[in-house]
């Protein structure tokens, strides 16, 4: 056989088998094992490493395209100082993700609005995506306007099986608004097909004493707090909106003016008449 048809016949078996990162790089590293004198052992583990590799970053590539997380939200740009009651150490330690994930164990975020509960939310979402596991992020409305659509075709069952395929389901902006029975309805069936087996996080402006507004069944509230709080960790950002703070901080800062010491924009810049007094 040529070189040629051996080439062209292996190609097509790695086809066959499902290993395209092997199929592309093999040539290259072929040649490299020759002129080096690699064993046949180091040859095969370079390349499996290799198409395992390449299935990793292809995988996580495309659970981020289902998860729909919020983008650049990442927990190295969260600004912890910023909400000291919320430990670096300790999110880290939930995004370790292992055994809380698998028994379903829930997050809450609790706190007004422009805390950071939607970044950080978003950032533990990407941080377990990252280390293997499924994850979703969706707003509360779209979530329960999708699953009523799918109520009225007499597909609420399947539709929140299909969400049993994501290890954590993030539903930010919890305790959104009074809503109908109908639409409470759905979102209190997803909670209990999810409690004790798949985890939820979730952000809330309001505290559970105020939940009545989302559930306006009183033992439909409680009911629901009961399993969303059981085998859960509670964080409360309660601090003064992000946004509000930087608003005022550009108000008061005014325009902006000219830098009165020499920076790499102004060196050799003459000084202002003020200055030279």
């Amino acid at each position: 056989m040529s070189h040629d048809f051996d080439a062209t016949c292996l190609s097509l078996l790695l086809n066959d088998l499902r290993l395209p990162a092997i199929r592309q790089i093999w040539p290259g590293f072929a040649e490299r094992s020759d002129t080096e004198g690699w064993p046949a052992a180091r040859l095969l583990m370079a390349l499996a490493e290799h198409e395992i590799a390449e299935r990793d970053r292809r995988r996580i590539e495309r659970h981020l395209r289902e998860a729909r997380l919020l983008p650049g939200k990442t927990l190295e740009n969260f600004d912890f100082d910023a909400v000291p009651m919320v430990s670096r150490a300790h999110v880290s330690a939930l995004c370790a993700g292992d055994g809380r994930l698998r028994n379903g164990a829930n997050l809450i975020l609790m706190g007004p609005p422009g805390g950071g509960k939607s970044h950080l939310s978003s950032a533990i979402g990407l941080s377990l995506l990252e280390k293997g596991w499924k994850v979703l992020f969706a707003r509360t409305t779209d979530l329960v306007q999708r699953l009523q659509v799918a109520r009225r075709e007499l597909a609420l069952e399947s539709a929140i099986n299909r969400l049993d395929r994501f290890d954590l389901l993030i539903l930010d902006d919890f305790a959104y608004a009074s809503k109908d029975q109908a639409e409470t309805s759905v979102l209190f069936e997803l909670i209990s097909a999810r409690y004790e087996r798949r985890s939820v996080l979730l952000t809330a402006n309001q505290p559970f004493g105020e939940w009545t507004k989302v559930f306006p069944d009183p033992a439909m509230t409680v009911a629901a707090v009961d399993r969303l709080v059981h085998h859960s960790t509670i964080f409360e950002l309660n601090v003064e909106s992000y946004r509000g703070r930087t608003a005022l901080q550009r108000k008061q800062q005014g325009p902006g003016r000219p830098a009165s010491f020499a920076t790499p924009n102004n060196v050799g810049v003459p000084p202002r008449a003020e200055e030279q007094q």
